[in-house]
């Protein structure tokens, strides 16, 4: 709930949809107490209007409903990988890009090869530009919108790039086929 100003010039428009539009300018791609302000999902009640001298404009007590993203630490997210460079990749998480610091990319050896990709030295794994992953939050830093910080890893069960994750179900669930087909031939 908050006052919304309504300006003189939108006096002449639905009341409704002028404070919905002032809303979405006020509050929607913000950040606030460690929150992304996403998006005005509904105006529930508009209250009487309240002239303050000398502004002209009209403040109405509204209730409203808005979609917020607040990452926490040890949340798994999943995301495309927006940029690689020389010490890790960048991912677009919702709002936000968190950063997976090479160290974090595989249980490998990583390097930032020519092609702008991440390469594990064993596994011979790549990491491009536009590959979905999954990661754990493992670090965040809220200041302000622009210096917003979010540090993620991938090296822990059931995180990576997506491929990497359905080869290793793969595996898994034929290993598992493997060791009930031996314990039957060994009935």
């Amino acid at each position: 709930m908050d006052r919304v100003r309504v300006d003189p010039i939108n006096f002449k428009d639905d009341i409704k949809e002028s404070i919905k539009i002032e809303i979405m300018k006020n509050y929607e791609n913000k950040l606030e107490d460690n929150k992304f302000l996403l998006c005005l999902i509904d105006v529930i009640s508009v209250g009487e209007g309240l002239i303050i001298p000398g502004d002209g404009a009209i403040y109405y007590e509204t209730t409203f409903k808005i979609l917020i993203y607040e990452p926490i630490i040890k949340e798994v997210v999943e995301g495309e990988v927006s940029e690689i460079t020389e010490y890790g990749a960048f991912v677009r998480i919702g709002p936000i890009e968190g950063f997976i610091h090479m160290s974090q990319v595989m249980d490998d050896f990583v390097s930032f090869s020519k092609t702008k990709s991440l390469l594990g030295k064993e596994s011979k794994k790549t990491l491009n530009i536009g590959d979905y992953v999954r990661a754990r939050i493992i670090a965040v830093s809220m200041k302000n919108l622009k210096d917003a910080k979010i540090g993620l890893t991938m090296r822990q069960l059931g995180l990576g790039k997506i491929e990497w994750i359905n080869e290793g179900d793969k595996e898994v669930k034929a290993e598992k086929k493997s060791v009930k087909e031996e314990k039957v031939g060994k009935k």
